[in-house]
């Protein structure tokens, strides 16, 4: 039985539609994950930074794009990097923000890979 040119597409586009769900649903999950291991992980005087961590999603036709970010954004720069104090000397950074952007990063790519390779 021969395929037509039609139906080849149909199926490539069908195939497409199935990668790009599984990799939109699983950059949710990612950014979700780190948004939660971020919340243990952040320093905590009054605990109000720690509960401050969002995930920010738009979607646009063929792509996701999620963001991890802070309620107090500015905070986050002044934590993960030292700083000059009014009294003089410097801060010490509290890195925590680096090592789940690495993990996460690392994870999304090989979830995508998995899910190219096992057609969605």
């Amino acid at each position: 039985m021969a395929t037509s040119i039609l139906d080849v597409k149909d199926i490539l586009n069908d195939y497409s539609l199935d990668i790009q769900e599984a990799i939109t649903k699983d950059a949710e999950e990612v950014s979700q994950s780190a948004r939660d291991e971020l919340k243990l992980v952040s320093p905590k005087r009054t605990g109000e930074y720690a509960k401050g961590w969002r995930v920010t999603t738009k979607k646009n036709r063929g792509s996701v794009e999620c963001v991890v970010h802070n309620k107090k954004y500015q905070l986050t720069h002044l934590l993960e990097r030292p700083h000059a104090k009014r009294g003089g000397g410097s801060t010490t950074p509290k890195v925590h923000i680096k090592p789940v952007e690495e993990k996460s990063v690392e994870r999304f790519e090989k979830d995508v890979e998995r899910i190219i390779k096992n057609g969605g």
